[in-house]
């Protein structure tokens, strides 16, 4: 306990760049990309899959080079970072990248194609929605959700498991989580984000709570995923570089949902209608 309590202290510095948002934050998710995408290839060492790691960094940098372009450009008036033909391009030359990969057929598998496209998409899109979110000149503020849902959910959760927790939630995949910890996860984010929205989204308060609450779930979705992964790859943590928390993507894998989620159920909502309808 002592060492994780420590370890989120550490990890406090990490707020500022939430607090700046805008191109920090860009930059921050860009570089979050590169080092959980290689914790993740890594993970698969011991299952003898070889992910390519340069396919991977390519294949960021292309994505983060193309939403840099369109913001300075000026693009796009709603702010997004890449419209269906930069994200159709982008999609195509990634997934021709990794069947590529493939061509040295006496010394590649099926498994190291299919982990490097899974990896990236599954680390490097998902997160990348955060850097979108936090580009946005009206809805950058929402930015704060994501992380409230995450870190919020993961904590209450914690904390309802240890002190009333007795039903499994799922005992193969996750062994400590119970549905005790998962209701309690889910309300306290959903009161996490009310007191948020109260204070700097008053005009949003219906939108908070409804992310609160869906993206509560999706987390806990993100963070039995990854567990998912830790056990077919036979590792407890993807590193350890936090004490007490493991690798950055142990850290940060609830997030990789919740980011999207955030991102689409913010921008469709707030396109059918003015903030102020879901007050």
């Amino acid at each position: 306990m002592k060492t994780r309590v420590l370890s989120g202290l550490i990890m406090l510095p990490l707020l500022v760049i939430i607090i700046l948002r805008g191109w920090v934050l860009f930059a921050g998710c860009f570089v979050l990309s590169l080092l959980a995408v290689y914790e993740f290839f890594r993970g698969f060492k011991e299952l003898d899959i070889k992910p390519s790691y340069p396919i991977a960094v390519g294949s960021t940098v292309a994505l983060y080079l193309m939403g840099m372009l369109c913001f300075l450009g000026n693009t796009f008036s709603t702010g997004m970072a890449a419209s269906m033909f930069t994200f159709m391009l982008w999609t195509f030359l990634t997934v021709l990248a990794c069947l590529l990969y493939l061509f040295k057929i006496e010394e590649r598998k099926l498994e190291d194609a299919m982990v490097t496209l899974v990896g990236i998409f599954y680390v490097v899109f998902f997160c990348y929605h955060l850097a979108l979110l936090g580009m946005q000149e009206f809805l950058g503020i929402t930015v704060w959700l994501v992380v409230i849902t995450a870190f919020g959910t993961d904590i209450c959760a914690y904390f309802a498991g240890v002190t009333m927790g007795k039903h499994k939630l799922c005992p193969v995949i996750s062994p400590k989580k119970t549905w005790e910890g998962a209701i309690g996860g889910i309300l306290g984010s959903m009161i996490l984000c009310l007191i948020f929205g109260l204070i700097f989204m008053r005009h949003a308060i219906l939108l908070c709570l409804i992310v609160g609450f869906l993206g509560s779930i999706i987390s806990m979705f993100g963070d039995l995923t990854a567990s998912i992964f830790k056990r077919k790859m036979g590792i407890k943590d993807y590193g350890n570089l936090i004490p007490g928390h493991g690798g950055i993507l142990d850290r940060f894998d609830s997030i990789l949902f919740t980011a999207p989620l955030v991102y689409y159920v913010v921008n469709i909502l707030s396109t059918m209608g003015t903030w102020s309808s879901w007050g």
